[in-house]
């Protein structure tokens, strides 16, 4: 028996070493064809940072997000997104991709974010980026980029940010943006480039919106005064290109990179510059105030009729016909803008797009709207005006009570009719005061006028802190006030040197 135990000893010995072997060179395939040392979760699929020459062979054709940054991959062989019909972001960056290719992104109907920054290419030709006609996100950013073709990006109708800085780009033609469609982009950055010289009017020429995601610093411009002028509008109009990056903007001087002046900070170099050779290169909008609830119509203004019009709201939204997607806006069969309840978020500016064959690709109409409250209707009973109407009487009352003679059937009436009066208790007053009075106040019987007037006198300086004296003019005959003294309280401190009369 011994004989049989000793081979079935050995056969164990090598199935167990045959299997260790076996993991070791032939690692087990990881869930849903995972490749190794790769991160599968559920439609993620990152490979990143693994030192990759080459694309795996089998990846999972469910993967909706693929990274593959941070290796060394150097090309892309066409076709070779065909197994992915629902990817919709690439990651790409950090690599060493020095050019594409055609047919590289065939397959990729569904791309939405595509990531080539940090790479190595020199060019993008004309078919390069064929087959991304739903991406709306590219970068490029941090390459080696010195030539893009004319159409470099034609057919890319969908995409709303590309991002070109820090490349070696000495020219961009904003005539054609390169086959971009102006209607969608919003974002363009071609800062840290080459960039020496660019066209000014073709500037002024952008739509509003892409003038406020248009990043053009730190490129070596020259210190032209219609430029200067361009971009001094676009800071005080508060683009936040401009205004975010303001210190970076800088110009050549004297066209050597030594020379390098900020455009906001320097102004000695234009301060010889005109403002004339500037006025009528862009256009101004135009300026709209409606009510709140207020119906508002908008015309798509150009030079020649238009054979396609759009419109984009102040929240960025694309709008064509029937109109916005909350209802609120419509767009007519004529290309006008129709809004039948305008509210305060229709306020700011609304950008007309207008493309034909005699038309350029970018003509544009700005209406820059400002919504307003109803105005208030006016009130019937203006108070403000009844009171300003009761002091005018009341002064012009007083003013002939003052100065206006009295007449002579009241004077006799006022000798006639005499009642006896009681002494005025203001004579037991101990408070220095001032008594107009027809008679000394040494007099034993007196009688007391009933026309007695209480005059306001100054304040006394010593003891009254502040209050104001009252005097009580006694048997004042208002015929005959020629022979009134005035005389002063033994305790009063103000002047009672003058023989005139004081009445209220």
């Amino acid at each position: 028996m011994a004989w049989l135990v000793l081979p079935g000893a050995l056969l164990c010995m090598l199935r167990v070493g045959l299997s260790t072997l076996d993991s070791e060179v032939f690692p087990p395939p990881g869930p849903h064809n995972c490749p190794y040392k790769c991160v599968c979760a559920a439609d993620l699929l990152s490979c990143a940072g693994l030192g990759l020459q080459d694309v795996p062979a089998a990846l999972p054709a469910t993967a909706a997000d693929l990274d593959l940054s941070h290796n060394v991959l150097q090309r892309l062989r066409p076709g070779w997104l065909a197994p992915f019909s629902q990817l919709r972001t690439l990651r790409l960056g950090h690599n060493e991709l020095g050019a594409l290719g055609r047919g590289v992104f065939t397959n990729a109907s569904s791309l939405r974010l595509l990531d080539l920054s940090s790479n190595a290419l020199r060019a993008l030709g004309r078919h390069d980026l064929s087959g991304l006609g739903a991406l709306e996100r590219l970068l490029l950013f941090n390459n080696r980029l010195v030539h893009l073709d004319e159409h470099a990006f034609h057919g890319l109708s969908a995409l709303s940010y590309l991002y070109l800085g820090c490349n070696e780009l000495a020219s961009f033609s904003f005539v054609h943006l390169h086959g971009l469609d102006s209607t969608h982009l919003r974002t363009l950055d071609l800062s840290s480039n080459q960039l020496d010289h660019i066209s000014v009017p073709e500037l002024a020429a952008l739509p509003a919106f892409l003038k406020n995601g248009l990043y053009l610093h730190n490129n070596p411009l020259p210190c032209d005064c219609r430029l200067y002028h361009l971009l001094q509008r676009w800071h005080q109009r508060g683009l936040s290109a401009v205004r975010d990056f303001a210190r970076e903007y800088t110009c050549l001087a004297f066209k050597v990179s030594a020379s390098r002046v900020r455009f906001f900070e320097y102004s000695r170099v234009f301060e010889n510059c005109s403002s004339a050779p500037a006025r009528g290169l862009e256009r101004p909008e135009e300026q709209l105030h409606v009510q709140l609830g207020r119906s508002l119509r908008l015309y798509c203004n150009t030079s020649v009729p238009a054979m396609r019009i759009a419109w984009v709201s102040p929240k960025q939204e694309l709008l064509m016909a029937p109109g916005s997607r909350d209802g609120s806006i419509a767009v007519l069969a004529d290309g006008s803008l129709a809004i039948n309840n305008v509210q305060q978020g229709h306020a700011g500016v609304f950008v007309c797009l207008a493309t034909g064959p005699r038309l350029r690709h970018n003509q544009t109409h700005e209406y820059n709207v400002s919504v307003h409250l109803p105005h208030p209707e006016p009130d019937a009973f203006n108070t403000g005006f009844t009171t300003l109407l009761g002091c005018v009487v009341g002064l012009v009352l007083v003013l002939l009570y003052l100065f206006a003679p009295p007449c002579r059937g009241c004077c006799r009436c006022c000798r006639c009719r005499r009642w006896p009066r009681a002494p005025s208790p203001l004579q037991e007053l101990s408070a220095p005061s001032s008594v107009l009075s027809g008679t000394p106040p040494e007099a034993p019987s007196r009688k007391a006028s009933v026309h007695k007037h209480v005059v306001f006198l100054e304040p006394g300086r010593m003891g009254l802190n502040g209050r104001v004296q009252l005097a009580v003019a006694e048997d004042f005959d208002l015929c005959n006030p020629v022979g009134l003294r005035l005389k002063a309280g033994s305790e009063s401190a103000s002047s009672t040197g003058s023989e005139g009369l004081m009445l209220t």
